[in-house]
């Protein structure tokens, strides 16, 4: 059978195929990781879909290879044509959310076979994952320090994040700058849309003053993607100040008992994606794609939330079907793919379908961010640095000033797909929903 180029993203055309496991002649069994694959969205590992013997190898390792591209040829065993696999990767072409035709996994990320541990050989390190290399930079680790408990023990995720968890360290945890409370009340974090923050604020893993860098297969892609929609979308930015007491409130009232309960900070994204997902309802043209004569209006609101990986890219998980869901559905599940995707653990499919996007600076207390659309959804949306600042506040018995959490948020949008007085509507609604809504009620629901 034919080992074929998977889509690993909604956008991605083509990935590097950056180790094969197996050569020539080797046996390989039914989910045995047989290469590793990096795109701009992700690097992942690619089991095997069928057992037998690799007759031929087409792309090799460094080579980029477009999606749906043999890559190989596996010479199935009888046994495998009578006894298929209980979990396949089979490659099927779909519809999409999006309306287009994308060819999908089904079971992308295979566990690992299970195997007596062993002690990793020198060999067994050089063949760590793009995931797993990250990973042991994150935590400062050799892979002498490790027991691999993989094929010819080589180390796997779970054997990083294991022996993480036993020197007592959290592998996801994340530590941001204090922020001031709007009222007298426990010392909170600022920024709180802090899943897709980096970690703790660590240096950027570059090279020393004047040493020149090569890019790496994520960098590459991510360089031709942005510079495919700068040079291509007509950008027009667009901002407004929303106050967010009323979130603030609903996160006094019950963020304690929330942490406590779930185990993790309740932060201001979910409360964004909610009321993103309600203007983009009334304002549908914004949920868009852009083809070259026709915008197609999307059925389903799915937004990619991008998550900063240590300063070495981003990954951009996609929270589906968010009309449907309930405000503490979306904070479980927008800390879940948060914390997946910087331990290499989503699916190929949670990188697919979204109709627009998030993206959080507000972390580094920035101010206004001006974020590149990523194509082909037609806005994207940067959420920057909720400060307390002094607001006027009208009410029948005349206006008044108030300390509030006032936060940013800066739309770029594709002015081929709408125009400014619609964006800008668009904009206004969003700003009402978080200032008016009643999240407290939301949030016991």
């Amino acid at each position: 059978m034919d080992v074929i180029m998977p889509q690993l993203g909604e956008t991605v055309a083509e990935g590097v195929v950056t180790k094969w496991y197996k050569k020539v002649g080797d046996a390989v069994k039914a989910d045995e990781v047989l290469f590793d694959v990096e795109t701009d969205k992700v690097s992942t590992e690619i089991p095997a879909q069928a057992t037998g013997v690799v007759a031929e190898i087409l792309v090799q390792e460094g080579v980029t290879a477009k999606v749906g591209e043999r890559l190989a040829v596996i010479r199935e065993s009888q046994a495998a044509a009578a006894a298929p696999t209980t979990a396949p990767l089979a490659a099927a072409i779909s519809a999409d959310g999006t309306g287009a035709q994308r060819i999908s996994p089904t079971a992308a990320h295979a566990s690992e076979i299970a195997k007596p541990p062993l002690v990793p050989s020198e060999g067994a390190q050089a063949r760590l994952s793009p995931v797993v290399r990250k990973l042991m930079s994150e935590h400062a680790l050799s892979p002498g320090e490790i027991q691999g408990t993989g094929r010819d023990g080589r180390i796997t995720r779970e054997d990083v994040t294991s022996h993480v968890a036993k020197r007592g360290e959290q592998p996801e945890s994340r530590t941001m700058p204090p922020v001031t409370p709007v009222t007298r009340a426990p010392q909170t974090p600022s920024e709180r849309i802090e899943p897709t923050a980096p970690s703790a604020l660590k240096p950027a893993l570059t090279g020393s003053p004047g040493q020149v860098l090569p890019l790496n297969a994520v960098r590459k892609r991510v360089a031709e993607n942005m510079t495919r929609s700068w040079t291509t979308v007509p950008h027009v930015l667009q901002v407004v100040e929303a106050d967010f007491f009323r979130v603030e409130q609903a996160r006094r009232e019950l963020g304690a008992a929330w942490k406590e309960r779930e185990g993790h900070s309740l932060t201001y994204l979910p409360f964004v994606v909610r009321a993103l997902s309600i203007a983009l309802g009334r304002y549908p043209k914004l949920n868009s794609t852009f083809g070259s004569d026709t915008i197609t209006v999307q059925r389903r609101i799915n937004i990619g939330i991008a998550v900063d990986m240590n300063f070495e890219g981003l990954m951009v998980p996609v929270v589906k079907d968010v009309p449907n869901k309930s405000l503490p559905q979306l904070a479980r599940e927008i800390n879940d793919l948060a914390g997946r995707a910087r331990a290499g653990k989503l699916k190929p499919d949670e990188l697919t379908e979204g109709t627009y996007t998030i993206t959080n600076n507000g972390a580094y207390s920035t101010v206004i961010t001006a974020p590149i659309i990523n194509q082909p959804q037609v806005a994207i949306l940067s959420t920057d640095a909720v400060r307390k600042k002094p607001v006027v506040i009208e009410s029948p018995e005349g206006d008044s000033i108030a300390v509030r959490p006032v936060g940013v948020l800066a739309q770029s949008f594709d002015h081929r797909a709408v125009d400014g007085a619609y964006a800008a509507a668009f904009l206004r609604e969003l700003k009402l929903i978080i200032e008016t809504r009643s999240w407290s009620q939301d949030l016991q629901s």
